[in-house]
């Protein structure tokens, strides 16, 4: 082997330049700077993200979903609850189905093909296929086999009483959030608060081992409303059959308690199954008792005579001239249905009559009349914690007109909605008191003004004021804002008893067994600028027994069009067939001796319960 002489070697004989042998240590020490920074930065400063990512690949964070608290009636009864529901998931990159598989899973899931399609190819890694479906769909699908569909448990929202209470208890969203009524309106409580846990799991998704303290989920409360199911019920029913018979577009029936402000029943048709909203429409939706505004009518004549009253201006046996049956006020002339002739004060409300209530108006300053409707709740959003309530119209009485007072007195140029009414008519129950209501379950006292007389001097609500002691097993009185006296109102509840005796304008209000009164209410819809000449509202507000009050009940018929559209004749049996079914409900008992009638024959339109 030759050997190599080094010295002779043109190549390693040349001298190297200094300064490739300082580049050359200086990129070998920078190279380890750059790696002793990088280790530095990932070891030392931003380590927290490495943690973090090398964490995610083997542990998880599981949401433990708290229960959504139910919801019940006055009696416990379940008026939603939560019931658990497969829903259906993917992951599209590992999907495996064949044609004939994909065109099974997508009629299982009610859509179409492409529609399944374009959903997988919207996500690789996580897509919805049909959340909270029946465990039947489940199953079905799980018998398909399909790689890459998963089940996932979650909570469905349940409605027993179903259209009934529909417009009370409102609904969830997918995501069991509140979107109507009480579910919308107490979602905080009913919602509760989600926990969660960390747990390590192998490479195929399983949790192998729990890390750390779990949160512990926080279930939703349970809410306890002041309706009664049965009651509910009840008037939903009437309130539906009435609508049908009479050919109406639309119908809505407040059932309240006098004694304790409790709200029993609120029937709203049409109405809507909360657990199936295919096809759901805005007039199907609409809690019209709150959220519809109307010319309240006759309705507002009793209020007027307890102002006449409470001021000692008239007496229940005055003498009032209505003859001819027309009263012409700056140039507008005013009629009744019928000429009457003289009728007292009584006999004004019992015939109803707009020439009478006229003329009581006149004898007043229009600042009483705007005090005592702003008394009684009109013109004012009712506080009942609920959603979509509404003010209702009452305009100041500085801008009014002779006429416009005048009209106001029964019931034209201004606007409340149902419940307003029902509410304003507990002035008559409690002895003179407007009494604060609440769809919640009230065990005690309610919170309202202590009673103060009003329109002696200007109106002035009191301080708070306790409910007064009950006997054992009876409901506990609630105080409310004093309106009227205890003699004014012990007047009008006669007056409004004389309505529905023979002779008034609603015989058809009676209840077999209790003593009642009310009032009707016949105006003609509002179109546009004018009045509709053939589109009418007919309603009936009234309290039960007359004797000693329990109830307030009103009824409203939207467009009656099948003939018959007054509400001593469309509404007025509906209160009498709720006011019935809730007193018993309640265990009130008999104030009238009941007289037993034989029939041959049970009519056909007649139910039993």
């Amino acid at each position: 082997m030759p050997t190599v002489r080094y010295a002779t070697s043109p190549l390693l004989a040349s001298r190297t330049p200094p300064w490739r042998v300082k580049f050359l240590i200086g990129a070998i020490g920078l190279g380890f700077a750059v790696l002793i920074g990088r280790a530095a930065w990932i070891q030392i400063v931003h380590n927290q993200f490495y943690l973090d990512q090398g964490a995610s690949r083997y542990e998880r964070r599981i949401e433990l979903q708290a229960t959504r608290g139910r919801i019940l009636d006055r009696n416990g009864e379940l008026l939603a609850s939560s019931v658990p529901a497969p829903s259906l998931w993917a992951i599209p990159k590992d999907l495996d189905a064949s044609p004939a598989e994909l065109q099974q899973l997508a009629k299982l899931l009610n859509m179409p093909v492409a529609d399944l399609k374009k959903r997988l190819a919207s996500n690789p890694n996580f897509v919805w296929l049909r959340r909270k479906v029946e465990d039947k769909v489940a199953q079905q699908v799980a018998a398909l086999k399909v790689r890459g569909v998963y089940e996932l448990r979650e909570a469905r929202r349940q409605y027993p009483e179903g259209e009934s209470a529909a417009h009370i208890v409102g609904f969830t969203n997918i995501e069991d959030e509140g979107q109507e009524g009480i579910e919308l309106a107490y979602q905080k409580q009913l919602a509760g608060r989600d926990g969660s846990r960390h747990v390590i799991k192998d490479r195929l998704g399983r949790p192998v081992e729990a890390v750390g303290d779990a949160i512990p989920a926080v279930d939703g409360q349970a809410i306890r409303l002041s309706v009664d199911a049965k009651v509910q019920f009840y008037a939903y029913q009437r309130i539906r059959d009435a609508v049908l018979q009479h050919k109406a577009k639309a119908g809505s029936v407040v059932v309240l308690d006098a004694v304790t402000g409790e709200v029993l029943a609120l029937a709203n048709v049409p109405s809507y199954a909360p657990g199936d909203r295919r096809n759901l429409t805005g007039a199907q939706l609409r809690n019209r008792a709150l959220t519809d505004t109307f010319e309240p009518g006759s309705t507002m004549k009793p209020i007027v005579a307890s102002l006449a009253l409470e001021t000692q201006r008239v007496r229940p046996e005055t003498i009032i001239a209505t003859a001819p049956g027309r009263l012409t006020i700056d140039g507008s002339t005013i009629s009744d249905s019928h000429a009457h002739g003289d009728l007292t004060v009584e006999e004004v409300i019992q015939k109803s009559s707009n020439v009478g209530t006229a003329k009581m108006a006149l004898m007043m300053q229009p600042r009483e009349m705007w005090e005592i409707f702003s008394a009684v709740g009109l013109g004012r959003k009712p506080q009942i914690g609920f959603p979509g309530a509404v003010t209702g119209r009452l305009r100041p009485y500085k801008s009014w007109r002779r006429i416009e007072q005048v009209t106001m007195s029964y019931g034209y140029g201004l606007s409340a909605s149902l419940f307003q009414l029902a509410q304003a008519y507990t002035i008559f129950a409690t002895d003179g008191e407007l009494i604060p209501m609440t769809l919640l379950k009230r065990d005690g006292a309610a919170e309202g003004p202590r009673p103060v007389l009003a329109f002696k001097t200007a109106f002035r609500p009191g301080a708070d004021n306790d409910a007064m002691p009950a006997s054992p097993g009876e409901p506990v009185q609630v105080h409310g804002t004093r309106v009227i006296s205890p003699a004014t109102a012990a007047a009008v509840r006669k007056m409004l008893n004389l309505a529905t005796m023979a002779g008034g304008t609603a015989p058809k209000a009676q209840a077999l067994g209790y003593s009642v009164g009310g009032k009707t209410g016949t105006a003609h819809k509002v179109e546009g600028r004018g009045y509709s000449g053939n589109k009418y509202r007919a309603w009936f507000v009234g309290i039960a027994p007359i004797s000693k009050p329990r109830i307030v009940v009103a009824v409203m018929v939207d467009e009656p069009s099948n003939g018959v559209y007054y509400g001593g004749d469309v509404a007025a049996p509906v209160f009498s067939q709720v006011v019935q079914q809730t007193l018993h409900r309640l265990g009130v008992v008999p104030d009238l001796e009941v007289q037993p009638q034989i029939q041959t024959s049970i009519p056909a339109e007649v139910e039993s319960f």
